[in-house]
């Protein structure tokens, strides 16, 4: 099982932790990185950028990382630092895992048949306030996503945890009746406009009052 759902991924061990040598590795197109978790020592590594890209990018949550040609030791993405304006990755951290032991870890949330759902097509407005969800499973059952159709959501529906289905082994952490995945709210442009002419309507009477006034101050003046 585990052959079919990891990838292999070849890194060097790294002895200058400079920010210097940082720069320098990355400029050579590797990117620095740490092993760490499980029985042996935290381990710093750098790997080339382009290998590294396309193991992330394959499906499957289990990376086989062979440090310096050494025997293969799984392990899973636990964070990924990326550059704020071109998007590459600068830094990855690795988590040594078992795999007969679950852990947990957290996958994205596609909600799938947004556009054909009435309420959308009403001019609702679907919104996705939990966009990831924690889970536990063994690492080679972790899903790369997990995806939830929408299309049947009408206006004013919420769509809540409890709904999703998820890949057998899969255990939701989060709670299944308060935690909101989605919501679908009335056209906002209805509303908008109602709040403008309430506020039209008050200011016209406010400055009808004012002139009202003002006309009474001028007619006690004159007598």
């Amino acid at each position: 099982m585990a052959d079919s759902t990891t990838t292999q991924l070849a890194v060097k061990t790294r002895a200058d932790l400079g920010s210097r040598a940082t720069r320098r590795l990355r400029r050579s197109g590797r990117v620095p990185g740490i092993i760490y978790g499980g029985d042996g020592e935290p381990l710093s590594f750098d790997v080339d950028a382009r290998e590294l890209r396309l193991a992330l990018a394959r499906a499957g949550a289990v990376l086989d990382v062979s440090v310096d040609g050494s025997k293969a030791t799984p392990v899973v993405l636990k964070e990924a630092q990326r550059h704020p304006v071109r998007g590459e990755t600068v830094h990855i951290d690795l988590l040594r895992v078992r795999l007969d032991r679950k852990i947990h870890a957290v996958v994205p949330l596609e909600l799938t048949g947004v556009d054909d759902a009435p309420g959308v097509k009403e001019g609702g407005i679907l919104e996705q306030p939990t966009r990831e969800l924690n889970v536990e499973a063994l690492p080679t059952a972790i899903p790369e996503s997990i995806e939830h159709d929408v299309s049947e959501m009408q206006i004013g529906e919420t769509l809540t945890l409890s709904a999703v289905t998820v890949p057998d082994g899969v255990e939701l952490l989060d709670d299944l009746e308060e935690t909101v995945l989605a919501t679908l709210s009335p056209p906002r442009l209805q509303s908008e406009e109602s709040s403008d002419i309430e506020a039209e309507t008050e200011l016209v009477g406010e400055a009808g009052k004012a002139d009202g006034a003002e006309g009474a101050g001028d007619s006690s003046g004159g007598e």
